[in-house]
């Protein structure tokens, strides 16, 4: 093993809840000493932690989807997060089911979220897989998908603890959202993007490696 390099070389599980846990690392840096670092994921166990496994296994699935005869608005939800004690924009979103493919889970939670009918877009696998939130406080990764959302706009597929307002924004309305709101880094990126290309907002996915 090269000893120059930082490592983990001890876990403890902190916490044990059904949606998120908290574990503390035991860590030695690249200079030899040694530390402690902190860790929330959504695994039940430590060998569950990519830590152990190495393996980057999606969390979740975010949606960017437009909406309109004329794609000409992007699908949001303004949710309400405890951890800012306000509301937010942000994309689609929901955790993946045991066993559940990552797009069949963006279909169903579109449908609970805001009551459409997602119709997802075939894209290179390098789009849609997984990549990580916040790796500097968890391991939590998520894929992403892109596609169109079609009929009215419903809350009845929403849990009691969600507490979110659908929006089907405009561009202007985008704008104003960008200048404004507390937004979600991967929803701002995305919203970003549909102001730069209007025509095609999902040209990028057409494109082989060669033009990335």
């Amino acid at each position: 093993m090269d000893t120059t390099q930082s490592r983990v070389r001890g876990i403890r599980k902190v916490t044990d809840n059904p949606f998120l846990n908290y574990y503390e690392l035991e860590t030695v840096r690249k200079n030899g000493s040694q530390g402690r670092y902190f860790l929330a994921s959504r695994c039940g166990t430590p060998e569950e932690l990519e830590i152990q496994t190495g393996v980057n296994h999606p969390d979740g699935v975010v949606i960017f989807a437009l909406y309109g005869e004329q794609r000409d608005r992007v699908v949001l939800v303004r949710q309400f997060r405890y951890p800012i004690n306000g509301f937010i924009y942000e994309l689609p979103a929901g955790l993946i089911e045991p066993g559940e493919d990552y797009r069949t889970a963006g279909i169903r939670e579109m449908k609970e979220e805001t009551g459409l009918t997602l119709t997802a877009y075939p894209a290179d696998p390098m789009f849609e897989r997984p990549f990580y939130t916040t790796v500097g406080m968890t391991d939590e990764s998520c894929c992403m998908i892109y596609g169109t959302a079609a009929g009215q706009p419903s809350r009845a597929g929403l849990e009691a603890g969600e507490d979110l307002d659908i929006v089907l924004a405009d561009r202007d309305e985008i704008r104003r959202i960008l200048r404004e709101e507390r937004v979600a880094l991967n929803c701002a990126f995305m919203l970003m993007h549909f102001l730069r290309d209007p025509q095609d907002p999902f040209a990028f996915l057409r494109a082989g490696r060669e033009d990335i």
